[in-house]
């Protein structure tokens, strides 16, 4: 099968780190003996940039910039590509990547699959001030988010919250399958030293590790206000690490002086996806902290199927699809709540057992589901699906 994807991101930025999701995906298809066409937007628009990701997945990159005449363009570029493929696979409802895809697909008569992994509306709405231009970008926004799911032939949906979405568009489940986010198990497990990271770093007490991106939708500061109380309530002997970038960055600095926890949490910044691995490893909790609303309800958390696959102890607020992601392999703790992730993290630095229960089981979910494997399997299935008519 010849398969053509299309991401409107930018694949080889740091910046852009849900780019993972359609490499590992295109190198999981390969693996299953198809071909992708791999069209991207990349931040410095660079014809020379179009290359080989490998053999049998060619990249390109399609001009970024907003106006009719790059539409057109990418529109006819798309066009070209579909031409020698069997499907045209798009992720999230970006105009500059979807309406080229769907117009392709439509031109050409292709299967057209959409990869619905964000309710990116809700995610528009809470990262933005209001305003006119606002209001009019998230009407446009939601106008395509809700009716590419009734164009496309196929829709996979990364939560089950989105599923409920999806649902109420088409009226119909049997094409919709699921997709949740997966790990590299080459990558991610167990067998990763992260004694490197901690001799670097000086780190000699027990570490606990947030992972992502730092704004507004990630709710650090929740995993530094539960620092604070830790190592004013519980234990001074711990360490914190922040391994991710972002807007808020500084803000975050600030609080964390004043907070006086200079000495205790530190700032990575950004690191390639190819060392998280390492980081990962070096911790002895990993903590994926939420707000329950309804951005967090859709989502499928990339850092809890990476910290599944390294085989840590995971304590995570229990909102949307953690909870059937985790089930025995993590402690769960109540969205937004500094006390209760506090009370989580101590429970497992106290119960030597419980750790050890919770790390095993956390290798066998992430083998026996959230892997990229699994993921890719469920599009094969999808793009096997008759076209609707």
């Amino acid at each position: 099968m010849k398969i053509l994807m299309v991401h409107p991101h930018d694949i080889y930025s740091l910046a852009e780190p849900w780019s993972v999701r359609i490499v590992y995906l295109a190198k999981e298809f390969e693996k299953k003996g198809h071909t992708v066409e791999l069209a991207y937007f990349p931040l410095e628009w660079n014809r020379q940039k179009a290359s080989s990701l490998s053999e049998n997945i060619r990249v390109i990159p399609l001009p970024r910039k907003h106006g009719p005449h790059i539409l057109i363009f990418n529109i006819l570029t798309l066009w070209r590509l579909s031409a020698r493929v069997d499907v045209v696979h798009f992720q999230k409802c970006f105009y500059h990547a979807a309406i080229p895809a769907m117009i392709a697909a439509f031109l050409r008569g292709k299967h057209l699959h959409y990869d619905w992994d964000d309710w990116e509306v809700k995610i528009y709405e809470v990262s933005t001030r209001p305003g006119l231009l606002r209001n009019i970008i998230r009407n446009f926004l939601a106008v395509l988010e809700n009716t590419i799911p009734r164009v496309a032939d196929t829709v996979s949906v990364a939560s089950q919250r989105l599923k409920i979405e999806c649902k109420e568009i088409i009226r119909r489940d049997d094409v919709i399958f699921d997709a949740p986010v997966g790990a590299d198990l080459n990558r991610f497990n167990p067998l990763v030293s992260g004694l490197e990271v901690k001799e670097r770093l000086g780190i000699t007490k027990p570490l606990i590790l947030y992972l992502g991106q730092l704004h507004g939708g990630q709710y650090v500061e929740l995993f530094i206000r539960t620092a604070k109380k830790l190592v004013s309530d519980y234990r001074r002997d711990l360490s914190f690490m922040i391994v991710g970038d972002g807007y808020m960055a500084d803000d975050l600095k600030k609080t964390v002086k004043q907070l006086g926890l200079e000495r205790s949490v530190i700032f990575i910044g950004a690191v390639s996806h190819e060392l998280v691995p390492q980081y990962i490893a070096a911790a002895d909790i990993c903590v994926a902290c939420f707000e329950e609303n309804e951005v967090t309800s859709c989502k499928s958390p990339l850092k809890i199927v990476e910290y599944l696959a390294s085989g840590k102890a995971i304590v995570a607020s229990s909102v949307g699809e953690v909870p059937a992601m985790l089930q025995d392999a993590g402690v769960l703790t109540t969205p937004g709540d500094a006390d209760s992730l506090a009370s989580g993290i101590i429970r497992i630095l106290s119960e030597p057992g419980l750790k050890d229960k919770i790390q095993e089981s956390a290798c066998l979910r992430a083998k026996k589901k959230y892997n990229w494997e699994v993921t890719a399997g469920n599009l094969l299935r999808a793009y096997e699906k008759p076209s609707r008519t």
